[in-house]
């Protein structure tokens, strides 16, 4: 399963086709899925431009690319640096009243277990592990897990690389489907490495700007037909 991960943290300063709008992010979207992705993940903002758990930005983002491209599943970040305090960033996803389809939830993060409770209005929780240390604080959850999310946020390649392999041996023998991803210039060799092991993974401005051969990617629509080129090598 290959994803798109829209726009992350990006600026429009960082790289100008970065969709922030509902209306943007469902027309890339629905390019994304015509080149071949099978899901994607998006960071909704509020009208000014920032990062927002507010229940009417998360429906309008959700309804927005719902409409697109129907049946497409959608996932949204719940990630800490949104709303920092526990309880309000708990409450928050309680509030939601247009869920997605999962939700990714770092295990590290204060608060992450109470998050993962949107499991219990059907949204599937994708259990982001930065770390082998992640990997215990996620086992202590109670909520089902429909995803593991391995994230080497490294940069640099040879440490990507063996934060993965750390991460993916301290896993149980039983879990759930794993998505392998890096950041930065390790994403395509992590993606390599997904793709070797068959692994879920991702692609998207969210992780890189820059194409397999370290040219500027124009939109995400051509990091998805690149990554999928890659694969099929």
């Amino acid at each position: 399963m290959l994803k798109a991960c829209l726009n992350g943290t990006r600026r429009l300063d960082e790289h100008p086709a970065v969709p922030l709008t509902p209306a943007e992010l469902a027309a890339d979207a629905v390019r994304c899925a015509t080149a071949g992705v099978a899901a994607v993940h998006v960071h909704p903002r509020d009208h000014s431009g920032t990062e927002s758990l507010d229940p009417a930005v998360i429906a309008a983002a959700v309804t927005a690319i719902r409409d697109a491209r129907p049946g497409l599943p959608v996932g949204v970040s719940t990630g800490a640096w949104i709303v920092p305090d526990p309880a309000e960033r708990a409450a928050a996803v309680r509030a939601w009243t247009v869920l997605p389809d999962f939700a990714s939830v770092n295990a590290h993060e204060p608060g992450a277990a109470e998050v993962a409770a949107l499991h219990e209005r059907g949204v599937m929780v994708e259990a982001g592990l930065w770390t082998p240390a992640a990997v215990d604080a996620w086992r202590r959850w109670s909520a089902p897990t429909g995803r593991v999310l391995v994230e080497c946020m490294a940069e640099q390649v040879e440490t990507a690389l063996a934060d993965a392999a750390a991460i993916l041996a301290a896993l149980p023998g039983e879990r759930p489907p794993v998505l392998l991803h890096g950041e930065g210039p390790s994403t395509w060799p992590v993606y390599a490495e997904a793709v070797r092991r068959g692994l879920h993974t991702r692609i998207g401005l969210e992780d890189t700007l820059l194409l397999p051969d370290g040219t500027p990617a124009p939109d995400n629509a051509t990091l998805v037909t690149a990554a999928l080129t890659a694969a099929a090598r």
